[in-house]
Order: structure tokens, then sequence, then C-alpha cells
């Protein structure tokens, strides 16, 4: 365990229950709530938790390692008069730990230049800067139509079966913010081994250049420290943003099932179940971890935060999306529709949306055209949507041929613009340029979002590269 404390001399030993990975100890005098506690067994193992409830002279602490194992005979608890810390500084940069922050590398505990406390806050709105800037991930869609601001808070809906886990690796292995100090936080919750696996390999060479911290908790880890996890990882990031002055993007996965983890402990503690059986305070506690994202007047950094979540049965309403969404600056959305014709990423584009994309793309942060060509792909695809309904009541046949220009630019949309390999980031002007040669499959007339300009100059782009092409194919074929 990588907590400090400076435990006192007391040790406590009239555990009264043991209720699943609850641990109620009486007789204690001076204790109060989010205390950290050593636990010591009648065979000498020390545990370690954080103190849930605190009243009169009974004490209930969840316990990190779980309570597998433990007869309350013998046990002695400890508490530290302090909330759980741990070190924080450059050296969690390249090491691989599980959900409580305990190396899993091969390599030594990490040590720091100074202490945090786990819990941590949200930022002071008074001391807030704006979002500004790109953070760019890599995967075009997102970079073109629903940009990450760093500072942001951008959640990633999924759906079970979809590829979330792969888009959530591939957006850590490549975000960049413009050549300025980078690094990534992974915070895997709830992983199988295999999943963990995958993602170890997948961010292995991030991770070799000092630039990833990785906490992996497993499915069969404590259910405890699928809730610690996440606060481990934004306080790492915190330090590396604010102090470091780097900026910082915590990729949480899958928020979901922290939610049904602080779920089983709210249930062992006897607490009145709300909405779906989850707590009432679910709303607070994930704002809790949400709102420490942002930057900071007056320092360097940023810390960004792109939790990715499934939706049970595709329930958009189901609580952990319903109240993530409120807190949240908009959405990316995956859609089995999507994924069901073959296209990576599978990103529903009209369900999507960064409510922050107009403070960090734009001339003078990404491209000049980069918010038009936004505006008119979405309303160009929102058209082509509602002729491919048509389409299937009246028959292609009876389409006029604008109209059936526009299902040909559906298809472009998802063959030429969503679908990109894995394993290719595509850079933002790679990407505003396929979405270009898109919208030019439409009528001139169709494309009134765009300057007359701008439509001149790619025209003509577009033609030059034509017939380069057709050059080339001629070399080729002597």
């Amino acid at each position: 365990m990588t907590g400090s404390g400076e435990f006192g001399a007391i040790e406590y030993t009239a555990v009264r229950e043991l209720r699943g990975p609850l641990v109620v100890v009486g007789g204690v005098a001076g204790v109060g709530w989010d205390e950290f506690v050593r636990i010591t067994l009648a065979s000498g193992e020390r545990r370690h938790g954080v103190v849930l409830d605190a009243d009169r002279d009974v004490a209930v602490v969840q316990v990190l390692e779980g309570t597998s194992g433990m007869d309350p005979e013998g046990v002695r608890a400890a508490f530290a008069g302090s909330p759980l810390r741990i070190p924080v500084g450059t050296g969690w940069l390249g090491r691989v730990c599980n959900g409580r922050g305990e190396p899993v590398d091969g390599g030594p505990p990490v040590f720091g230049p100074s202490y945090a406390e786990v819990g941590g806050t949200p930022i002071n709105p008074v001391r807030r800067e704006p979002p500004s800037d790109p953070v760019l991930t890599g995967v075009g869609a997102i970079d073109a139509l629903a940009t990450l601001v760093r500072g942001q808070k951008l959640p990633i809906f999924s759906v079970a079966g979809l590829p979330h886990l792969e888009l959530a690796a591939q957006i850590a292995a490549q975000s960049t913010a413009a050549g300025e100090a980078f690094s990534v936080v992974f915070a895997g919750m709830g992983l199988t081994h295999a999943d963990a696996s995958f993602v170890r390999d997948a961010l292995e060479e991030r991770s070799a250049a000092g630039e990833l911290v990785l906490l992996l908790n497993t499915a069969d880890d404590p259910v405890i420290e699928r809730i610690l996890t996440p606060r481990i990882a934004l306080t790492v990031a915190e330090h590396l943003a604010f102090e470091e002055g780097r900026h910082v993007l915590v990729v949480m996965t899958d928020m979901t099932t922290y939610a049904e983890a602080l779920r089983e402990v709210s249930a062992a503690r006897g607490e009145i179940p709300a909405r779906r059986a989850y707590p009432g305070y679910l709303y607070s506690d994930l704002a809790s971890l949400y709102e420490r994202c942002g930057r900071i007047r007056g320092r360097p950094g940023s810390v960004t935060v792109l939790p990715v979540l499934t939706m049970p049965a595709g329930d958009i309403t189901h609580p952990v999306p319903d109240l993530t969404g409120y807190i949240t600056e908009g959405q990316v959305v995956l859609s089995h529709a999507t994924h069901a014709r073959g296209v990576y990423p599978p990103l529903d584009a009209l369900s999507s949306l960064s409510r922050l994309m107009r403070k960090g793309a734009g001339p003078g942060r990404t491209r000049d055209d980069h918010l038009d060509v936004a505006a008119q792909l979405l309303a160009a695809l929102a058209r082509a949507r509602q002729i491919r309904d048509l389409a299937d009541l009246v028959g292609q046949s009876a389409l006029s041929p604008t109209d059936r220009r526009y299902l040909a630019f559906d298809e472009a949309f998802l063959r030429d613009f969503v679908d990109q390999r894995y394993d290719e980031p595509r850079t933002l002007d790679t990407s505003l340029d396929r979405a270009w040669r898109v919208l030019l499959t439409l009528p001139r007339s169709q494309l009134a979002m765009l300057a007359v300009e701008l439509l001149d100059a790619h025209e003509a782009k577009d033609l030059g590269d034509e017939a380069d092409e057709e050059r080339a194919d001629e070399e080729a074929n002597g």
C-alpha cells in the first residue's frame, strides 16, 4: 500500500462485525470520517482501510484489501488521525500499479517528494481558468466533430460488446497537446485479466517513454479497491498538472463498474437505496471525481478527464450515464448500428458533441475552417439520415437526384471519414481534408454553411489531386 500516515499507539481490538468489505470497530474515541486505518490480523498480516462512518464509540471501516480470511478475534485497528495520503511526483510516470497504487511491474514502491490526500477537492470556481486549446486524440472523428479541450470532462457512452476499451486505449496511446509536456493517467476498473493485458500491451510504448501512469483494478480484486482507483489516478494527475506543469489526460474505464462497486458498499452499510438500488449520493460522488479536472488560474498545466461508461441494455436514462451527462460537458456516443457496418470507431456523430469545442477549436487553435466544416458535416448528415428513413418507405427510385447524392454522402461519411485503422493515428489536417472530400460529393447548392472562397479553393485542390492520381495510374500502367 502506498498510503502514508502516523498511526497512533492505541490499537482497538473490539471488532463487532464483519459485513462484506466492512469492519465495525467498537470502543473507539476521537475517530473521524475518512480517516486512514491500519488493520493487523492475528497472523501478523497487515491490511488498510478508510473510515466510512463514525458514531459515538463505533467506527465503520471499509477494508481496501477486502475482509476475506479475516477473523474478528485477534484483529487490531490503529487509526492515523488523517485521511489516506499517497506520494505524488514524477516517480509515477512509467509505472504499472494495481488499483491501490501498489506496483505490479516488478519495480520498487512508488516514492515522491511530497504526499497528497487521495480524497482531493474540486477546483475553486473563483480560481478556475476557462478551458482552451485542444487535446488531439488522433481519432479523426472525435478531433474534428467533438474536439476534446484541455481542462474538459468528456465521457464516452458505450454499450457492452462495442470496442470502447480499444478506443480508450487508443486515445491514451495517441493523444498530444501540441508539443507541450503531456502525460496520461489510465485508470482501469473491473477489467478482466485479458483486458488488463491488452491495455498494458497497447500502452507499452507510451509507458516506456515515461508519459504514462497505469492503474489496473481487475474484476477479482476487492470491490473497495475499485472505489479507490479513480481517486488515486486523479490525485497523481493533479500533482503532475499543477505542480509539474504538464497537461494530463485521465482516462477512467469503466465508470459503470465503479458505480456498481459503490452500490455494493452502500448495500453492505444498510443504506436506503435510490434509483435502481444505487445510493442516493451517486450524483455527488460522481461529481467529486469529474469536477477535479480543469485549469487553475496562475498555474501551468491542466487535468482533462475522459470517463468511459457502458449503458446497461443501451439505456441512456440509466442512472450512471444520466447523472454523468448532467455533470460533464458533452459526450461521445458509440453506436451498435455503426459497429454492425464494420466501421471503427463506431461513432454516432449526431448524438455526440463537445460543448466546449468552440473554446478549443477554430482560428488560432486548430484550423480556420474547422468549425464551419464540422457544422456542415453534421447538418448534411442529419439530412442524409432523414432521406434514408424516407427511402425505406418509398424506395430509392422515388428519390430525387440530390437525395440520392445524400445517400452516397452518408456512406462516404462512414467509410472515408469516420473509419480508420486502430493502429494509425490521424492528424487533424488529414481528418479535415477527408471531411472536405466527403462534403464535395454533395452539390454545391447544399453546402450553404461554407464560405464561397473555401469551396473554390477545395474544389480546385480536389481536381488537382484527381489529376495527380490519374497521372500516377498512367505511369504505373506504362
